[in-house]
């Protein structure tokens, strides 16, 4: 491995928006890999994720962001924490804004993300995405000139992240406007976090997927042990942390058949990432209110 010296630009890239938006997905597309966590819900990611995309000419950081919201308990103003510290680092912003909710409000501008871009002057790219759901594309097009005209984005865009139609045009916008500099990191990597941080998430993205709205959002994942064993499958325990004994029966299931369920698609989806076969080992855990307790976020790295 070794770093690029080729490249001739560098810089890091928040990715903003509203929950649900497609950042996630924009940026696996970017990357071409699955390192963000995507389902349908909103809130899906809590923490920054950190991809990095190398070729040639450049080499861009970027910043997988919360959904933007007003905070109602202690987890929630983690999550903004990390929106304000990507914002504060990048060189870029892009502002990844739902088509079809925006053609539906008939305006592109939102206050909070307006004002979030007044504190933090910085070239910004609005990315107008989910245009593979509208109907009618023209529709697009007066948003596209509000933003323009707005002079609060350099630059704007439409795309579908989902069919990576025009991600590449994206990406050439984004090294546009990234300053000079010199690679940072090998031109094989993917991202600077560890490991057991992406297991964590991907066990964290099955829970999302297969239970309902009480479920996912009282969840969190603990990874307490990850062992690399020569010659053989590597061991991982984690915890799923939940808020009350009822949602722990649900996780569980009868006999155990749910939560055997959570980890054998979340095996399958971790030997993928790792590329390596692993034992996972799942256990539930009740921690009352641990969303609005400061020692227990600490714990869990927000």
């Amino acid at each position: 491995m070794s770093v690029p010296s080729q490249v001739t630009k560098f810089g890091h890239v928040a990715i903003i928006g509203r929950p649900n938006a497609g950042k996630s997905t924009l940026m696996n597309a970017i990357l071409g890999a699955h390192l963000s966590i995507v389902t349908p819900k909103p809130q899906t990611t809590r923490k920054r994720v950190l991809g990095i995309y190398t070729d040639e000419e450049a080499q861009l950081v970027f910043f997988d962001t919360p959904g933007l919201l007003k905070p109602q308990y202690a987890m929630q103003r983690a999550m903004m924490g990390y929106v304000d510290e990507s914002l504060a680092e990048a060189e870029i912003i892009v502002v990844i804004v739902d088509t079809v909710k925006a053609v539906e409000r008939g305006t592109i501008i939102d206050p909070m993300i307006a004002t979030m871009l007044r504190r933090h002057k910085r070239p910004t790219v609005l990315v107008l995405n989910k245009m593979d759901a509208v109907k009618i594309r023209k529709e697009a097009l007066p948003l596209i000139e509000e933003a323009r005209s707005s002079g609060i984005f350099a630059k704007a865009i439409a795309i579908s992240a989902r069919d990576e139609t025009y991600v590449d045009d994206l990406i050439a916008m984004l090294k546009d406007l990234a300053p000079e500099g010199h690679a940072l990191y090998d031109a094989d990597a993917l991202s600077t976090q560890p490991e057991r941080f992406f297991v964590a998430e991907l066990v964290r993205e099955v829970v999302f997927k297969r239970f309902e709205d009480e479920i996912p959002y009282a969840t969190e994942v603990d990874i307490v042990e990850f062992k690399e064993r020569d010659g053989g499958k590597w061991y991982v325990a984690a915890d799923i942390i939940v808020e009350r004994d009822t949602q722990k029966g649900i996780l569980i299931g009868a006999k155990g058949t749910a939560l055997k369920s959570v980890g054998e698609e979340a095996r399958t989806a971790i030997e993928e990432h790792l590329q390596h076969p692993i034992y996972l080992e799942l256990f539930v855990k009740v921690r009352g209110a641990w969303r609005n307790d400061r020692t227990q976020l600490a714990s869990f790295g927000y």
